[in-house]
């Protein structure tokens, strides 16, 4: 193992896959305990979009699928469904399905527009590059901090929407605004280099496993840490091990991360 690691470019493939599971998975955290895992598939849809808009009029997909992305997650923030009889993963699931099929459209009338969808959809971890780690590093640095002082503010309005005790939080609510805008900026800079998918499984596998094997709240978040650098390590070592793409070489071992916690929560039940 320690000679795949000397490699440049699976060096790179591990640091960048390692702090981007680290944050998603402590924003998965708050996602799973709020009930809305579809959250990012939404906006990683609405990242696509942004792609296709911006090769619709021959821009950088880059900033417009920030723009688009950011755009969405603080219209979502506003969102507060008060009715029991809905869940805000329905209303999510609308926007998630609307967005697809206004990608589609504009894909249709691009020139370029699959080859960029393809690296939104599937990213590209073993060719990413020193601006993308530092770029990454320095967000995903600043959105951890953030979180990390005012976590106490955070945890406290995503129990409410656990709760659903969301009458009193207003219109507009502060923290929840930032929790949307940090997951949005989270998630368009890790679609863009480890697609969908994988974001999408870093943000709910690592906590739920986590949830499978704990109870405590504080050793929940570090169990869900702990989980995504052990399937980010094992995937990427996987990946080049057998030749097979990054991003779901990953995904797969953070799947079988899952089966086991399954399997020590069944275990733990039977011995109950």
């Amino acid at each position: 193992m320690p000679d795949l690691f000397a490699l440049d470019f699976v060096r790179s493939a591990l640091l960048v896959s390692v702090i981007m599971g680290l944050l998603l998975a402590y924003l998965g955290v708050h996602v799973v305990g709020r009930g809305i895992v579809f959250v990012d598939l939404a906006l990683g849809q609405i990242s696509m979009l942004g792609v296709a808009f911006a090769a619709v009029i021959e821009q950088d997909p880059t900033v417009i699928s920030i723009a688009f992305t950011l755009v969405g997650a603080f219209l979502m923030s506003f969102i507060k469904v008060t009715d029991k009889r809905l869940k805000l993963e329905a209303i999510i699931g609308i926007i998630y399905a609307v967005s697809s099929a206004v990608t589609v459209l504009m894909i249709s009338k691009a020139a370029h527009g699959d080859a960029d969808i393809q690296e939104v959809l599937f990213g590209s971890l073993f060719t990413v590059t020193n601006n993308q780690i530092l770029g990454m590093v320095v967000v995903f640095g600043l959105l951890g901090v953030v979180h990390f002082i005012f976590r106490k503010q955070f945890f406290a309005i995503t129990e409410k929407f656990k709760n659903k005790d969301v009458d009193d939080i207003g219109v507009f609510n502060l923290w929840n605004f930032l929790f949307y805008i940090s997951i949005g900026l989270a998630i368009v800079l890790a679609v863009r280099v480890g697609g969908v998918i994988p974001v999408f499984t870093y943000l709910v596998v690592p906590p739920v496993s986590a949830i499978l094997m704990t109870r405590g709240a504080t050793s929940l978040v570090l169990i869900a840490l702990l989980l995504s650098v052990v399937g980010s390590v094992v995937g990427i070592y996987f990946s080049v091990q057998f030749d097979f793409p990054a991003g779901s070489s990953i995904v797969a071992m953070l799947g079988v991360i899952f089966v086991v916690a399954s399997l020590v929560r069944l275990v733990r039940g039977w011995r109950g």
